[in-house]
């Protein structure tokens, strides 16, 4: 392609609310464009990028045996209702009615509607295993759409579903997309790690998350520095490391209510009253829907909402406003807690544990000291805080660490979860009918390509891998001298012959311009025709990120970038391979 004939309209600055690497360089170089909030378009660079990823992402999956189809985007509400969801998903499902005043949803998620075509087509024992996936655009009306592609609202995502006959088979078929996957990841380039993860709305059993390790990831994961073990945050375990209390229950005297002026936050009480964060109690007050409840967790803990949305049967759960926490508690934010307090208290099993504790005192600046759980408050104790560094494993008891990750990948084992409700059912060889067991697979093709980025940066652009790169070669003619146009021309000509995607700079710029906007762009490789080289027979070749340039002569330049994208391309499938046999490994599958 033409750098002159193409749509590849860079921007020097770029909207301040763009706060990770991928978002900024998205938008800088020219792939993506803002529609709406969470909403973006594809320009031609942003879209080779996405059909490349998609391309990886459709040989693997048929590699394992998975055919492609394509189910409706816009979902007919009665198929949602049969399992539940149509009332449980909550607002991030985008409701509509047609013309009728039937309702309808345009599809987060596709369970629902393949498990209407199984239970309509597939009819014996015979006809399973069945594994069906579809690469398509989805939306979830996100409450908070940021990060660019990382988290919009409009996606496009890979999702497949199996079918097998027992759940013997069935983890068959989930070891196959597990290894799929991690070859997949591979082969795109990255650094990941696979991780036990919660099921949320998806239902099922168990599931994975492939985790893109990245420093700016909005998902905390937990991984054990001595074993395999290795969660999302929002389904680890850990126990805290505390030592034993310094006193005894016995000897802790009654509450007493102390001033604490303008002292909202455990690190503002913990140093005004000079007692350990670990020693305060934090009240915490969330919603859903019409209902509300009290959660407590140590100071220096965070509560795990995921637990919680779990604990109370809820989609989702959110911190309460100002104004319902001051209704509750009869006090402002900052001041809760859970002496006294006419609600529902839910505490994490840690906080029992505390000895002369203190909390708010439900009372506009004040605390209370000398709090004892179980003597002073009652509340229902479970294991609701969030894992942190530090934590013990919980399998082999050595320390833990967090990371940050994006979610790239999903596996869920679904069982019979989907099958039962919508009585998806088969004839098993004994001719007894018997409900389907499903598994469910997704990865987020678009979020893979800001993912990308977020691993592959540096301070002066994109670095893109080759298997995904929107143009393997970038050509620079740098200089006015019509022969150097002559000799690019040519050496472009016969690359696209070749087969060599290359994107030709043949504007009338100046080098500098050209070279930033290389750079920007972060193509594999660049080729330099410029006075000097021209001259000599020579072009100067550089790989992306790297600082020093090599003379190749002209009759060899094909051939010498065959054999690069030859060696970069062997790299990605023998990294597959290796990431078959360490994920298996590591599973246990």
């Amino acid at each position: 392609m033409r750098y002159s004939k193409a749509l590849i309209p860079t921007l020097k600055e770029v909207p301040a609310d763009a706060t990770m690497p991928s978002h900024k360089l998205l938008l800088r170089g020219g792939f993506i464009r803002r529609v709406a909030a969470g909403i973006y378009e594809y320009l031609p660079l942003g879209w080779r990028v996405l059909r490349r990823v998609a391309e990886v992402v459709r040989e693997e999956m048929d590699r394992a045996g998975a055919q492609e189809i394509l189910m409706p985007a816009v979902l007919p509400a009665e198929l949602w209702r049969e399992t539940g969801r149509w009332d449980t998903f909550g607002p991030q499902l985008l409701r509509m009615k047609d013309r009728k005043g039937a309702e309808y949803c345009v599809g987060p998620t596709h369970e629902e509607v393949v498990t209407d075509l199984a239970r309509r087509e597939i009819r014996s024992y015979r006809e399973l295993p069945r594994n069906l996936y579809q690469i398509q655009t989805k939306f979830r009306d996100e409450p908070r759409p940021r990060a660019g592609l990382i988290r919009g609202r409009e996606f496009v995502m890979k999702d497949a579903y199996s079918f097998d006959a027992d759940e013997e088979k069935a983890k068959l078929s989930y070891r196959a997309m597990v290894v799929a996957y991690a070859r997949i990841f591979a082969r795109l380039g990255f650094d990941f790690r696979v991780v036990e993860a919660d099921s949320g709305a998806m239902g099922g059993t168990s599931s994975h998350e492939f985790q893109i390790l990245c420093d700016a990831g909005e998902d905390a994961i937990v991984a054990c520095e001595s074993c395999s073990y290795a969660a999302n945050v929002e389904a680890a375990l850990g126990e805290r490391v505390d030592g034993e209390p310094s006193v005894t229950r016995t000897s802790i005297p009654q509450p007493v209510a102390v001033d604490t002026p303008g002292k909202h936050t455990i690190e503002d009480v913990s140093a005004f009253l000079g007692v350990p964060s670990r020693d305060l109690i934090k009240t915490l007050i969330y919603v859903w829907g019409d209902q509300s409840v009290a959660v407590l967790v140590r100071g220096d803990d965070d509560v795990n909402e995921v637990k919680l949305a779990r604990a109370v049967g809820a989609g989702e759960v959110f911190l309460a406003a100002d104004a319902e926490v001051q209704r509750l508690t009869g006090a402002p934010v900052g001041f809760a807690g859970p002496v006294g307090l006419r609600a529902r208290i839910l505490a994490d099993r840690h906080v029992a544990d505390v000895r002369d504790g203190v909390t708010g005192a439900n009372q506009a600046d004040r605390h209370l000291r000398h709090v004892l759980p179980g003597r002073d408050f009652q509340a229902e104790f479970l294991d609701l805080r969030a894992v942190r560094s530090g934590d013990a494993c919980p399998r082999c008891q050595k320390p833990l660490r967090v990371f940050h990750g994006i979610e790239a990948g999903h596996t869920f084992v679904l069982g019979t979860h989907y099958s039962n409700k919508m009585k998806a059912t088969f004839l098993g060889e004994d001719g007894q009918s018997r409900p389907l067991v499903m598994g469910c697979y997704g990865i987020g093709v678009s979020r893979l390509v800001a993912a990308a980025i977020e691993q592959h940066n540096d301070e002066k652009g994109m670095r893109w891998p080759v298997p995904i790169a929107p143009y393997t070669v970038e050509l620079l003619a740098i200089g006015a001298d019509p022969a150097i146009g002559v000799r690019t021309d040519g050496i472009y000509h016969a690359l696209q012959s070749a087969g060599i995607d290359t994107l030709y700079d043949e504007r009338e710029e100046r080098p500098g311009v050209k070279f930033m906007d290389a750079d920007l762009l972060g193509l594999p490789f660049r080729v330099v025709v410029g006075k000097k080289g021209n001259a000599g027979g020579w072009a100067e070749f550089r790989r992306r990120g790297e600082t020093q340039d090599q003379q190749v002569p002209f009759e060899q330049l094909e051939a010498f970038l065959r054999r690069e994208i030859a060696v970069a391309n062997a790299a990605t499938h023998a990294a597959a391979a290796e990431a078959e046999q360490s994920v298996l490994k590591r599973l246990g599958l």
